[in-house]
């Protein structure tokens, strides 16, 4: 039986970092590739490549020289940073995918993720809590290129017979990596200024209720859904993928749990109004009924968990 080989693109960001690892984990440091538009800050612990995926012909050889069987599609200009340039972020989301559709689809790759987001949702929706297979209205280019990659890959599915797998995740809090441009960020930048500052200013309102995960969950739902048997699968656009529900002030109360002078100032900006465009918590009755999805972190256990590893990079400030 031949040996899986991953290739993972975007590596470098929050996400990519994280799973890197895991996968090497897994399937062992040589045969997973991480590629990225930039090489990491230090050195990688396994094969690395500069790749900039939006070039079909530099991808193609990636995949034929290595024999990838798995493509890991992290690449993505996010939420607030593809606001303040909508066609660059379209240009580079939608060309990046297409390529790895149309490279997978040539060369007989074996199975595509696709990381798609709570951003498809938009207007019309229900943001309470969106069902599986309800209306995607996107107000932002982020969200817009989601559900256009979302459906790019059933319609390879549907018309090739390839692979491909998608989950909308929710905001992902990890501590392995600083805040990458996205409106959920705040959750992750909160803790780093609790730690140094003792204080934050959040460009959300108190009151802005989002889903969230932290990056554990986010990280073996991937593997989870990456492992199922295709028959298993009702859903070929992206599953819809839930853990948790907070605003910033319930997230600032968690957090002076263990820091009790902490402080918070709220000054909405932009990102705002792109967050009221986004549900409080999507239906993901489907991801636990086809592969077994279920959480294991709340609010009170990622708080904890995130403080606990961030104060050995801010040794100045302890929590009890």
């Amino acid at each position: 039986m031949k040996q899986d080989k991953v290739l993972v693109i975007g590596a470098s960001g929050q996400i990519g970092t994280v799973l890197s690892d895991v996968l090497r984990q897994q399937y062992g440091t040589g045969q997973v590739l991480c590629t990225d538009l930039r090489p990491p800050a230090t050195a990688p612990e396994g094969p690395f490549e500069t790749l900039d995926a939006t070039d079909a012909a530099a991808l193609a050889a990636v995949v034929a020289r290595h024999g990838i069987t798995q493509v890991y599609h992290l690449a993505a200009v996010l939420s607030a940073r593809g606001e303040q340039n909508p066609l660059w972020a379209w240009e580079l989301n939608m060309k990046a995918w297409l390529n790895v559709l149309e490279v997978s689809r040539q060369q007989g790759v074996q199975r595509v993720f696709f990381p798609s987001s709570i951003a498809v949702f938009g207007q019309h929706a229900d943001l309470h809590r969106p069902p599986q297979h309800g209306p995607l209205h996107p107000v932002t280019v982020y969200g817009i290129s989601k559900a256009a990659g979302e459906n790019w890959g059933q319609y390879y599915f549907l018309k090739y017979g390839l692979d491909v797998r998608s989950l909308r995740y929710p905001g992902i809090i990890g501590h392995e990596s600083l805040p990458g441009g996205g409106t959920t960020d705040y959750a992750v930048d909160i803790f780093h200024q609790a730690l140094q500052h003792h204080r934050y200013t959040c460009f959300l309102r108190a009151d802005t209720r989002l889903p969230m995960m932290y990056m554990p969950d986010a990280i073996r739902a991937t593997l989870e859904l990456m492992a199922a048997p295709a028959a298993a699968l009702s859903v070929r656009t992206a599953y819809n993928l839930a853990a948790m529900s907070f605003t910033p002030a319930e997230l600032a109360a968690a957090i002076r749990a263990h820091l009790p002078d902490f402080q918070v100032t709220y000054v909405p900006d932009f990102r705002q109004q792109i967050a009221e465009g986004w549900p409080h918590q999507p239906d993901d009755t489907a991801a636990r009924t086809d592969w077994g999805w279920r959480p294991r972190y709340d609010l009170t256990a990622l708080t904890a968990d995130m403080l606990r590893h961030l104060e050995a990079r801010y040794p100045a400030v302890h929590t009890p």
